[in-house]
């Protein structure tokens, strides 16, 4: 498969160079604890080719809740690692700082998200970031659904490069658009209609899809079905042409719940006092019927309300797929938070750092992050 963007394992000259590195260290972080070191670990591989080759990395990311969180406690995680020459607290520090750097230091940038200019998109900020290094490379394919300057401008004003987990992202997300055979389509959590067009794409390239978590009670709706007090769009979803494919599957049973009992009951028989949570065993064991057979899974989502302890379903379907002989791609953020949870990140073919951005991807094809490198 021919790339279409540069890589920066092709550039054989970075001895001295000052590399701007786009990561997504989002991690989740508990007191001073990161809970979930997935997306760290993922880039480790660009930041030591880097190192190796005796370049200068400054590495830049965001983490949630804007202003208020630092990325002082992540910095400090990835030290246990690698060497990290510094933390950068203020933008106008950076630049004293970075011509400080020696052949294979690395420093790390606080959260972009305190300034305005990243979310906004704007240039001014891009070109601050831009006046720190030589090259750009973007490893955040989890964050390249967004059209932020410190993804989307930054390319437009030095040369720049796809790290290596950008380049395995794309290459291992593409082979999904035309799979080995059989392949199984497994799509979960919630939004329908933004993931209807994906649920379209994939009725034609795949052999089965299913639909579960509150994307299904959207479909259940659809026939007819009482779905009670249950998670579903907010704005109506025509659905009529994917209830009737005979590719799709949705659950046969449902765990729900209501003032009285919480028990596992047929779509059918939901009463309007029920909220569905999840699904089922028996749904879960004729997913297992079909991993059996085929030959290529994709997944991403939970099947049930993984947040509020609904993890049942979505655990069975994971140690299902682990011990399958079909080739795996999985991805989103609770699935990721199942399967590590369970021990089982390294029983599947590729994971993902992507949620949304995994989404859009197998949707679109691409990424603005993506065509910004296209372009640069």
């Amino acid at each position: 498969m021919q790339l279409p963007f540069k890589c920066i394992d092709g550039e054989k000259e970075l001895r001295g160079k000052r590399v701007l590195v786009r990561v997504d260290l989002n991690v989740p972080i508990i007191g001073d604890e990161v809970r979930d070191d997935f997306r760290i670990r993922a880039i480790f591989p660009t930041l030591q080719f880097l190192r190796t080759a005796g370049a200068r990395t400054i590495l830049i990311s965001h983490i949630e809740n804007d202003v208020t969180d630092s990325l002082s406690r992540v910095a400090s995680y990835i030290s246990r690692f690698l060497p990290i020459k510094a933390f950068i607290e203020e933008l106008s520090a950076a630049q004293s700082i970075v011509s400080g750097m020696s052949d294979g230091d690395i420093v790390v940038l606080e959260n972009l998200r305190r300034h305005p200019g990243e979310k906004n998109n704007e240039l001014n900020f891009a070109t601050q970031l831009a006046s720190l290094a030589d090259i750009y490379v973007n490893d955040a394919f989890a964050a390249s659904h967004r059209e932020h300057a410190s993804i989307v401008s930054i390319p437009r004003l030095i040369p720049s490069y796809a790290g290596l987990r950008m380049k395995e992202e794309f290459e291992r997300l593409s082979e999904s658009f035309s799979p080995p055979r059989p392949f199984l389509f497994v799509l979960g959590g919630a939004k329908f209609d933004t993931k209807l067009p994906l649920i379209e794409k994939f009725l034609v390239i795949a052999d089965h899809v299913f639909v579960g978590g509150a994307l299904a009670n959207d479909i259940f709706k659809e026939k007819g079905y009482e779905v009670g007090h249950s998670v579903v769009s907010d704005t109506p979803v025509n659905l009529r042409h994917i209830e009737s494919n005979p590719k799709l599957i949705i659950p046969t049973d449902v765990v729900v719940a209501n003032p009285l009992e919480k028990t596992t009951k047929s779509p059918q028989s939901v009463i309007p006092e029920d909220r569905i949570y999840d699904a089922g065993e028996q749904t879960t064991s004729q997913l297992a019927d079909i991993l059996n057979e085929v030959r290529y899974v994709l997944w991403n989502g939970p099947l049930g309300d993984y947040e509020k302890g609904y993890g049942s379903s979505t655990e069975m379907l994971a140690r299902a797929i682990a011990s399958s002989n079909a080739k795996s791609v999985i991805g989103g953020g609770d699935t990721v938070a199942c399967i590590s949870k369970l021990g089982l990140l390294d029983k599947f073919s590729f994971v993902s750092t992507g949620g949304g951005a995994m989404l859009e991807f197998l949707a679109q094809g691409t990424l603005p992050g993506i065509e910004a490198l296209k372009s640069s």
